[in-house]
């Protein structure tokens, strides 16, 4: 009998105590929004290992994924294949360049056209904002990009 009030006792005690607590706080783990820098290392080795874990099962019969073209990927790109890619890529961003040496350069011009290829690039610039218009006659599609202009008044 003593051991039951003693063991009652002992719990009442218990849910009678005091509560501590404390003002809960956040801090972000990502670098990219003030956190650690030190986990960047990390958490970028744990995306390259989730993105290499489910890059194989990203392809379903689309055929988008590099390789043989039938949608399957094979694994690996030929070195030929990845050196055409890294060449495409330096040369759409020397154009990329060319375009925004025009646009706002030592000598900014309000209107022009560039051209690479089958690719046009038109561009017109006003106090509002930069309007590109991206044309390939290939397959004859057409992108529009539209882009405010900062404007700064001093006062």
């Amino acid at each position: 009998m003593w051991n039951l009030l003693a063991r009652l006792a002992l719990c009442a005690g218990l849910f009678c105590s005091p509560a501590a607590a404390k003002d809960l706080t956040f801090k972000f783990i990502n670098p990219s929004f003030g956190g650690n820098a030190g986990n960047s290392g990390h958490l970028l080795s744990i995306a390259s290992a989730q993105r290499s874990a489910t890059a194989s099962d990203a392809d379903q019969g689309q055929g988008i994924l590099p390789g043989d073209g039938t949608g399957t990927d094979t694994g690996r790109d030929s070195r030929a294949d990845l050196f055409v890619r890294q060449l495409e890529g330096r040369l759409l961003s020397a154009l990329s360049s060319e375009v925004t040496q025009a646009i706002f350069g030592s000598d900014p011009q309000d209107s022009g056209t560039v051209e690479f290829g089958d690719t046009t690039i038109t561009f017109d610039r006003t106090p509002e904002a930069i309007t590109l218009n991206i044309i390939d006659a290939l397959d004859g599609t057409s992108t529009t990009i539209t882009v405010p202009q900062l404007v700064t008044s001093i006062d």
